[in-house]
């Protein structure tokens, strides 16, 4: 495997005319499959099982997947990651992964048990802040599954509602979140804009103005919309209809606030509300379409959120952000990786998923085989897979952030695999 060092140049690495292949037509499961080898064959190398602390590190009861592996760098990982660990399933979610998929869901849920939050990741300094939470989908996808049964279920969900009330919606330090007019916000107990702003996952980003303790997210607050409307559907499982009942009425309120302060008519598209100033921030991203993945839009603002694609999209995918005006780069700022011209595996997840869930199949397809097509390009050219890809250029490499630039990669082999199998082995739409 080609391993990249930050001060390579990558450019030389990449022939332009490669990303002319097959520019207008489908990848064949020829084109993917020394790729999907190559991901069969990468998850052992980022596979861990550390049972007891070691120093910083957290023991864990199960064997988890790291991010990333590189060798002889100063910058490596042996922690599981909260986030990372729900995309990084997409595509074993299978009997042969049964095992490892489901200790991944039960570390999470014991550090939970033992911290009363998620930590960003299974560090010892890590435990002031969470990530995105992913917790009810992981459940629901391992019960859906697995066929885990009821028993289970109620255990896992009990979990994900202590979760849901101690951390994102605490009043109080050591979790502050929620803010203002139930909605909530990244945070960290150091109470520092940057450290709230890795919380988000998108460190860093232009769309908090480096002052993310003061916005209520777009993508955080439909999470939890989606927690709630998933605390409905597991107590239907259970015919509780009151508790289900209660739920779809949180579930609403919490769309009413969203779509007041952060839905924009004019341009079809959510916005993170600032609340201290009491306005919405100007920076179109990609978290717009967590509502629509969530399934809290109606069908108006789920075809202007189609039609509002065209803001993100390019010749290898979508980008984190729209073009941002000069303005908004300050000479000598945090590198926000997480934005243009930069696409990200998980977002694609998201973007394509909240498609589908709309019935927009042939733009979900559309979107998911430019991502597959930039993935395999690169993949062809380095025998690797990158954290982060150009979108507006694939020939280029993808704007560095505040750490060195990841190959590997975790998520991005996982989205990869969920999308050949999604749209290579299953039968093209009619």
């Amino acid at each position: 495997m080609l391993s990249i060092h930050p001060k390579d140049n990558l450019k030389k690495l990449v022939p332009h005319n490669i990303f002319a292949l097959r520019a207008n037509k489908d990848l064949t499961a020829e084109d993917v499959r020394e790729a999907r080898e190559y991901i069969a064959a990468y998850w052992k190398k980022v596979e861990r099982y550390h049972p007891k602390d070691d120093e910083s590190l957290l023991g864990l009861p199960h064997p988890y997947l790291v991010p990333s592996y590189r060798v002889k760098t100063g910058f490596d990982y042996n922690e599981l990651y909260y986030w990372d660990s729900y995309f990084m399933v997409q595509g074993m979610l299978d009997q042969a992964h049964k095992e490892l998929v489901v200790g991944i869901l039960e570390d999470l849920i014991f550090l939970f048990n033992r911290f009363k939050i998620i930590p960003n990741a299974s560090r010892t300094y890590l435990t002031g802040r969470s990530q995105p939470p992913f917790l009810t989908s992981f459940i629901f996808d391992v019960y859906n599954t697995y066929k885990m049964g009821d028993k289970w279920l109620k255990s896992a969900i009990e979990v994900a509602e202590e979760e849901y009330r101690t951390v994102w919606i605490g009043v109080k330090k050591p979790n502050e979140r929620l803010a203002y007019r139930g909605l909530s916000r990244y945070y960290d107990i150091n109470y520092l804009h940057d450290l709230a702003e890795s919380e988000s996952g998108w460190d860093m980003t232009p769309r908090f103005d480096r002052h993310a303790l003061n916005f209520l997210p777009v993508d955080l607050n439909a999470l939890l919309y989606k927690y709630e409307t998933d605390f409905a559907r597991a107590a239907r499982i259970f015919n509780d209809e009151r508790t289900a009942a209660y739920w779809d009425d949180v579930a609403s309120q919490r769309k009413i606030h969203m779509d007041k302060l952060m839905w924009d008519r004019l341009r079809g598209l959510y916005y993170d509300y600032n609340y201290v100033k009491q306005k919405r921030g100007p920076t179109s991203s990609l978290a717009t379409y967590y509502p629509m993945w969530a399934g809290m839009v109606d069908e108006k603002q789920a075809a202007s959120l189609v039609k509002g694609l065209h803001r993100f999209e390019h010749k290898g995918g979508l980008s984190t952000t729209d073009a941002l005006p000069l303005g908004q780069f300050v000479l000598g700022s945090m590198p926000t990786q997480w934005a243009y011209p930069n696409g990200w595996a998980p977002l694609h997840f998201i973007v394509v998923g909240g498609l589908e869930r709309y019935g927009y199949n042939k733009e979900a397809r559309e979107i998911a085989m430019k991502w597959l097509k930039t993935n395999c390009h690169w993949f062809h050219a380095q025998h690797l897979f990158l954290e982060k890809y150009n979108v507006v250029s694939p020939e280029k490499p993808p704007l560095k952030g505040v750490y060195p630039s990841q190959t590997g990669f975790g998520w991005t082999n996982a989205v990869f695999e969920y999308f050949c199998q999604k749209y290579i082995d299953q039968s093209p739409l009619s």
